[in-house]
């Protein structure tokens, strides 16, 4: 039997944003302190025992939320035709972090977007 590594980092960013035609407050500009965790699965290790450097993917991940933090999700380009929803941002990060991060050995597999504590979304590609 095969198996498979999964790794998962944890960081978290800054952002305010507006839900068009929402029916409520969060119709209303407003901020959150997100919280995103990703995780990567590796089916080989290299000769330390890392299917991937942690450090390497915490870059990735600070590099990629360094665009969205202290911004106005509203105003970002990929979010110019639908709302930045805890959803879509997940989608958002999973593809950055995808096209960076994947190879024939490892793979971001999923994303987990917390908006506040309790509440959040996760993408994945099936």
């Amino acid at each position: 039997m095969s198996g498979v590594y999964e790794i998962y980092v944890k960081d978290h960013f800054a952002a305010a944003h507006a839900l068009k035609g929402y029916d409520g407050n969060c119709s209303r500009i407003h901020g959150h302190n997100w919280i995103v965790e990703a995780y990567i699965q590796c089916t080989k290790l290299n000769k330390l025992g890392f299917g991937i450097d942690f450090r390497d993917v915490k870059g990735v991940v600070k590099d990629v939320l360094s665009k969205l933090d202290h911004t106005n999700l509203n105003d970002i380009l990929e979010f110019g035709s639908i709302n930045p929803t805890s959803e879509n941002l997940s989608k958002l990060i999973y593809k950055e972090l995808s096209l960076r991060l994947n190879t024939d050995h490892i793979k971001v597999t999923r994303i987990m977007v917390f908006e506040s504590p309790g509440c959040g979304s996760s993408y994945q590609e099936i």
